[in-house]
């Protein structure tokens, strides 16, 4: 992969965290690939996550760009207990690591660390859940996208409610 190419990728994980931070969905929805993977792995143990969503418990689980856009709209309905008043969040990314696939020149993986600061403005509360990130990014016809999302909440005993924004 050229290095002007990783270039264009590395922005794409700063770029979702603003768009979740103001609520800009549908572009949010954009940086999507059709196919994606958006995964919380629950902790098996104190010191290990679970491997496979599809035989273990999941935090969130959601495949298929279609599965986003039900949680945007349920987001938007107000009809989801979780969202009946938005949060507000703030997304903040650290000790970003972008690597090439073995390989390919049309795949990349970003890890980072982060923190989301989440206020409930009705109940007048705050909390931060903090992570590991790791997208899968893929290069397609309209530029860089998200095709896989796993987030390994480290702070899983979760004290409010708990959506694709919020983590």
């Amino acid at each position: 992969m050229k290095d002007d190419a990783l270039e264009l990728a590395k922005d794409i994980p700063a770029r979702e965290a603003l768009l979740l931070d103001t609520q800009r969905w549908d572009e949010w929805l954009d940086l999507f690939t059709d196919d994606v993977v958006f995964w919380i792995p629950a902790w098996r143990t104190v010191d290990q996550v679970t491997e496979n969503p599809m035989t273990e418990l999941s935090l969130m689980y959601l495949k298929g760009i279609g599965a986003l856009k039900e949680r945007v709209w349920r987001a938007r309905s107000g009809l989801s207990r979780a969202s009946a008043v938005i949060h507000r969040t703030s997304h903040l990314l650290g000790s970003t690591l972008l690597e090439r696939d073995e390989g390919s020149d049309d795949t990349c993986r970003m890890q980072a660390a982060a923190a989301v600061h989440v206020y409930d403005p009705l109940r007048f509360t705050a909390h931060c859940f903090f992570s590991r990130y790791e997208h899968t990014l893929r290069r397609t016809p309209a530029g860089w996208k998200i095709a896989g999302k796993r987030i390994t909440l480290m702070n899983d005993r979760v004290p409010t409610m708990l959506d694709f924004y919020s983590v």
